[in-house]
């Protein structure tokens, strides 16, 4: 089958000691999945095999030595180590770090080489892949070294996508680091990528502010009067259809979230706890405004359920079918737009 039939999907296996291998079985165990993409993982037969024989799941893989050798109805594995790895299920080792890393980066090589259209990364674990060549908070900082483009860490339902201003950084760093430049910086991603990536024409997008009660005019701080309200201000002037900043207890208890396309939280768990409490399970984290795509499920490592056979595939299906969903809309969105005499309106999803 020609590679245009088909959307290839690469996915890094994640940690080896977590439920990222069972995840990714499960959601092939339904052979109706490669009827919409050829996944590729980037691994080890005698690591997936342990993961089969362990689970006693009997999904099919198919074990090649070159990305040449894809076959389209099948789950390809790519061997990029032939020595014996240990597997110590539940278990946070350097080894299984060491090889998680090991996976991204041929995945990340080979996604910017063009031989895979996406990436789907399982779980890792953010302080046993440290290393000298992963130096990272996590996947998306990660990306952003190695792709072009500016990151914008988005979790996504059909119903809600919430990004981050700052990411992986201490809360005590996170007033200093709001700048105006930084809020517009990621609404202009924001912005882009609700566009290009979901087919939304006007995006509406909402920023949350940082201190409780917006700050109550300053009695509880002084950032969303002096830098955030003032640029979200200077940003609708250009035309954007951005609002805020909102008081995010209010926002999230109203379900005013509801009523836009984007949101874009201050820091980590300002945004991640609401939207994991709406949504744990179901969710896609996407990795916007970058040249090319990548969604995770939205859960951890599990070491704890590991190997028992109870983790639950559906957020990572979710991330299967976003990240082809994403990858379609970009390639039409690319195509309208390419020529300026020629653009047709993409229809609000």
């Amino acid at each position: 089958m020609d590679k245009s039939d088909k959307i290839i999907v690469g996915i890094s296996i994640g940690d080896l000691n977590g439920i990222g291998i069972e995840v990714i079985l499960k959601t092939f165990e339904d052979k109706r999945m490669l009827e919409f993409c050829t996944p590729v993982l980037f691994g080890s037969t005698k690591v997936i095999s342990y993961h089969k024989k362990a689970l006693n799941i009997d999904t099919p893989i198919h074990g090649i030595t070159s990305i040449n050798q894809v076959a389209h109805n099948k789950i390809n594995l790519l061997n990029i180590w032939k020595e014996e790895v240990a597997v110590e299920l539940g278990k946070a080792t350097k080894i299984s770090g060491e090889y998680a890393a090991k996976s991204l980066a041929f995945a990340v090589k080979s996604l910017k080489e063009k031989t895979i259209d996406v990436l789907l990364t399982a779980p890792i674990n953010k302080e046993n892949i440290q290393s000298e060549d992963f130096n990272f908070p996590g996947h998306t900082e990660y990306l952003e070294a190695n792709l072009e483009g500016k990151s914008l860490m988005i979790l996504m339902t059909d119903k809600l996508r919430i990004g981050l201003i700052t990411g992986h950084i201490p809360i005590s760093k996170v007033a200093k680091t709001i700048t105006p430049e930084l809020i517009k910086e990621k609404v202009a991603t924001m912005h882009a990528s609700l566009k290009m990536d979901f087919g939304i024409t006007k995006p509406k997008i909402a920023v949350l502010a940082l201190n409780p009660h917006c700050g109550d005019k300053g009695v509880i701080g002084k950032e969303d009067d002096d830098i955030i309200r003032p640029t979200v201000e200077e940003i609708k002037e250009t035309g954007k259809l951005v609002f805020g900043p909102y008081a995010a207890d209010g926002f999230f208890g109203s379900e005013t979230y509801k009523q836009f396309d984007g949101v874009l939280a201050t820091y980590h768990d300002q945004g991640l706890a609401p939207f994991k409490a709406l949504s744990f399970g179901d969710g896609v984290n996407f990795t916007a405004g970058l040249s090319e795509i990548r969604t995770s499920p939205d859960h951890g490592t599990g070491y704890d359920i590991t190997g028992k056979g109870l983790a639950n595939s559906s957020s990572f299906k979710e991330a299967l079918f976003t990240a082809i969903q994403i990858f379609k809309t970009r390639t039409e969105y690319k195509e309208l737009t390419k020529n300026p005499l020629s653009v047709r309106k993409i229809s609000i999803k």
